[in-house]
């Protein structure tokens, strides 16, 4: 079978392409048609996407200005549902490639300007990570593992609420500072202990006393904060302190680094007096002590939709957002000013104009243009498109004329394709739909690629119309529109066959598919098409708010059972649409 794929990041990266010594970025753009796609809304989206990279007429001019220019976009066919019977027929036969699954073209996370911040460890010093916050003018910094993965968060305000909240003296061991964050935070020098040590016990003091006043206040493992009175150095080593922190670069004589050695009692040496010390020192503490843990953060995937995160970012009173990638990794930060900024995913619509026909979210997507041959749908844009609609059978007959226009020269595999798709969509030139430019195009795409049409599409037609082995669901959404007509929501399905012996027991598997969609409000109406294309007819089966009425309106034909037979009618756009609009509106008095 032909591969199937996804849409991976790897496809979506821009390209590069040269211009006057400098590099220009090449957007991807999805050429796609519509949800449950026929042969050819995939054919047109393969061809399309083809003729685009070949040329850049009509929209690159457009949109840059000048015709001399480079390509700026790179053109990928793309699928909003899974492929027919016929469809993967005609993709295995002339060995296409099946266009890539695009099921949501909405923006992505990815899609934002993700400010690449660099994690740091955990035991980094508060003072250290504000002196980050500063430089790189950032609110908020991600503590990540050696992995890189995410650990917490420390913001502004949580290192604001460290210096404000009132602690107890014991806070510096509670948070097992290390004695490297000290050192660094005082712009001290150790000359007795282990630099790699954490200080874990005890309560910091300021020895502002004499020594018999000292005896009464530091107890085991404190941490005394003192000058260079020798008296006092020794009485704090005696006490069994755990650490001593002697201030303005005062000396430390010979004989209290023995006895602090002999008792396991560390000694820092800063510049700093006493009082910058005593405000410094909690500084010092683990960013670990005051951080958000991950497990307590809102955090995003880079292929969470941006219409997703919308209501939890303005929701959540948080300045900034963590981003992962599918493995986990920590990637950067966004924030609710990054959403409106968000770039939109570029799109090309083939053989359909309505919103409930198109890619999920696609009034999300930038539309660049329109190439289709039905009536014209429900969807809006923002801005100026390229909107090509004519009244033909098929959308590659306007693609095959496109492509004479611009003077771009059909290779064999893109000419049987597309000759595939007129075809199927015209019947083998029974449709009603079919024009004289149909047949034309049909006739010369045969011709380069060397196929009798006739023959061909019978056995098109009889591999699509294989319905054993699919279930009900897969037989009724194979070739599946909606429609909106007035204010009512009409799904209509159709299958095509070349005997009645193809549709043997297919009536009983779908008839309680069919009523459950009604029946689940999903659908005011559904009609579901049985065309016979040899005997140019149709076996409809309709269920839904006023289906009787409707059907005995739109074509005087009584539902009996559900169903009714409708000689003549093969086609769904040109015949069975516009009927039922007209029966709508006749009981309706629309």
């Amino acid at each position: 079978m032909a591969n199937e794929e996804k849409m991976t990041s790897t496809e979506a990266k821009k390209d590069q392409a040269g211009l006057g010594g400098q590099k220009q970025r090449r957007r991807t753009v999805c050429v796609v048609g519509h949800k449950n796609p026929d042969t050819d809304s995939i054919c047109s989206a393969i061809a399309y996407a083809y003729l685009k990279n070949q040329s850049s007429v009509p929209h690159e001019a457009s949109f840059n200005g000048r015709s001399d220019l480079p390509p700026s976009y790179n053109y990928v066919a793309a699928r909003a549902g899974r492929i027919s019977a016929e469809t993967q027929y005609v993709l295995e036969r002339f060995h296409a490639k099946t266009p890539i699954l695009l099921e949501n073209i909405g923006t992505r996370v990815k899609d934002m300007e993700i400010r690449k911040v660099d994690g740091v460890r955990s035991n980094i010093s508060l003072k250290r990570a504000w002196t980050l916050m500063q430089e790189q003018n950032i609110f908020t910094l991600p503590i990540t593992n050696s992995k890189n993965k995410l650990k917490g968060l420390i913001t502004i305000n949580d290192i604001a609420k460290s210096y404000m909240e009132e602690y107890s003296s014991s806070i510096v061991s509670t948070a097992k500072t290390p004695y490297r964050n000290i050192l660094e935070t005082l712009e001290a020098e150790m000359i007795v202990g282990d630099p790699e040590g954490v200080f874990d016990n005890g309560k910091v003091v300021i020895a502002a006393a004499n020594p018999d006043v000292m005896e009464n206040y530091i107890d085991e493992h404190d941490m005394v904060i003192l000058g260079n009175r020798y008296e006092g150095q020794l009485c704090a080593i005696e006490m069994q302190a755990d650490c001593i922190v002697v201030c303005l670069g005062a000396p430390v004589s010979r004989t209290i680094q023995s006895m602090a050695r002999e008792r396991g009692c560390t000694i820092i040496v800063t510049p700093l007096d006493t009082y910058a010390v005593a405000r410094l020192i909690n500084q010092s503490m683990p960013v670990s002590f005051f951080m958000r843990e991950e497990e307590n953060l809102v955090t995003f995937r880079l292929d969470d939709y941006t219409e997703e995160i919308r209501d939890t970012m303005s929701k959540k009173r948080y300045r900034d957002f963590p981003i992962l990638d599918r493995n986990g990794s920590y990637v950067g930060m966004i924030s609710r000013r990054n959403l409106l900024g968000v770039r939109k995913r570029n799109l090309i619509l083939v053989d359909h104009n309505e919103v409930s026909q198109a890619v999920d979210n696609v009034l999300d997507a930038e539309i660049m243009e329109i190439i289709d041959h039905h009536r014209l749908g429900s969807l809006e844009t923002i801005n100026p498109v390229y909107f090509r609609n004519q009244p033909v059978g098929c959308t590659c007959t306007i693609i095959y004329q496109m492509f004479l226009e611009n003077g771009v020269e059909i290779p064999a595999d893109i000419a049987e394709i597309m000759c595939s798709a007129i075809l199927s969509d015209t019947l083998i030139f029974r449709s009603p739909t079919c024009t004289p430019m149909d047949v034309a195009a049909a006739t010369a795409l045969a011709k380069i690629a060397g196929i009798e049409c006739e023959d061909f599409a019978k056995k098109m037609f009889t591999a699509g119309s294989d319905l054993s082995t699919k279930t009900a669901e897969e037989i009724c959404y194979q070739d599946f529109k909606k429609f909106e007509v007035g204010d009512r929501n009409i799904g209509v399905g159709q299958i095509t066959f070349m005997s009645t012996e193809e549709l043997q027991g297919i009536r009983e598997r779908i008839v309680p598919f069919l009523k459950n969609l009604v029946d689940s409000k999903e659908l005011d109406m559904v009609c579901f098409m049985m065309t016979n294309i040899i005997e140019e007819g149709t076996d409809l089966i309709c269920f839904g708010k006023d289906a009787e009425d409707i059907i005995d309106a739109s074509f005087h034909e009584k539902l009996e059972n559900g169903s009714a037979y409708l000689k003549g009618v093969v086609s769904r756009k040109k015949q069975l649409i516009p009927s039922l609009m007209t029966g709508i509106s006749q009981i309706t008095g629309a």
